[in-house]
């Protein structure tokens, strides 16, 4: 594949030292695995061709899983794995969103509050799957975190791809969900919203979460209990798609989905040195009308990169149910 005519790492050199400044561990890390990726600073290897002595040079990736360049080798592997697991069933498409001001907690506790977002879109979906109102089965599914919205602002949510249905309560048969119907949106959209709510409330009340600048008045527990209150009253966003049309069609979204970052070489278009422009999709538009650029100071296109930087160790790629890495094995065997 051709080089991109602009990337991040061109960003990240252009701006220099100045960007460093007040970034944690894990950001420092990511821009310089970035900038050195295929570069010689990782080394390489060689290639001569026997016939006419052409020397090719190839320089090695940094594997970063922030990196632009790295991703596509990560998610061929990572897909591979996975398609031995499909099933011969229906796969539905779940999305988990949390509310902006529970998100804005987020920005300085990542690891804690998307923690306990997966946790709560976890037991949302296996307790209404397990529900005999709803279909009395043991769900699994493979859950992705992303944090971004198309112009990298801060937009944290799960997306779950789903099998449509689940073992009955003793294991002994497979329970079918309805061809064009997974679970009642709305039933897990208030069950989230409580268990996400409690979490919090428990993670403040023991010290976990920390705030600063505008939420700095949140530390006080009448105000957090104000603002958690407040987001108990308004509705929270799940979203169910219709079903894939097959397995193909679960491992194309998966390649798609599973190792994207904020933002690829190829949506960037423009870099002058100061400014960036990059491609952008509305999602509240139909159509053609969706697609668009954005321009941004080199700086705060950077910002909001690298607010999407998580902790190292953090996994942002989870299985869940009769999925889990614990069982996924035995229980697709049966």
């Amino acid at each position: 594949m051709p080089r991109p005519p602009f990337e991040v790492a061109d960003i990240v050199r252009s701006l220099g030292a100045s960007l460093r400044q007040g970034l944690s561990r894990d950001q420092l890390r990511a821009l310089s695995a970035i900038t050195a990726c295929r570069t010689a600073v990782l080394g390489g290897h060689t290639s001569r061709c026997e016939d006419c002595a052409h020397i090719d040079v190839a320089y090695n990736s940094c594997r970063n899983r922030h990196c632009p360049k790295c991703q596509a080798a990560a998610a061929h592997d990572w897909l591979e794995a996975r398609r031995r697991d499909l099933l011969p069933v229906a796969y539905f498409h779940v999305v988990f969103t949390l509310p902006a001001p529970i998100a804005d907690l987020a920005v300085a506790n990542k690891a804690t509050v998307y923690d306990a977002l997966f946790k709560a879109t976890t037991e949302s979906l296996l307790t209404i799957g397990a529900d005999p109102r709803h279909l009395g089965a043991k769900l699994g599914a493979t859950l992705v975190l992303h944090t971004w919205g198309s112009a990298m602002t801060h937009h944290p949510h799960i997306h779950g791809i789903v099998p449509g249905g689940g073992l009955s309560p003793d294991g002994s048969r497979w329970i079918d969900c309805a061809e064009r119907f997974f679970l009642p949106v709305r039933v897990l959209s208030r069950l989230f919203r409580r268990l996400m709510c409690e979490r919090l409330e428990v993670l403040h009340a023991s010290g976990a979460l920390q705030f600063f600048g505008r939420n700095a008045h949140l530390a006080e527990p009448a105000a957090f209990a104000a603002l958690v209150r407040q987001q108990r009253r308004r509705d929270w966003v799940v979203y169910a798609k219709r079903p894939f049309a097959g397995p193909e069609q679960v491992l194309a979204y998966l390649a798609r989905y599973t190792h994207r970052i904020a933002i690829s070489n190829q949506r960037i278009t423009a870099f002058d040195g100061q400014r960036v422009t990059f491609r952008v999709k509305d999602y509240r538009k139909a159509g053609q009308d969706r697609y668009g650029v954005m321009t941004l100071p080199a700086a705060e296109f950077m910002r909001r990169f690298l607010l999407h930087v998580l902790p190292d160790g953090f996994h942002r790629i989870r299985h869940v149910g009769f999925l889990a890495n614990t069982q996924r094995a035995r229980q697709i065997a049966r």
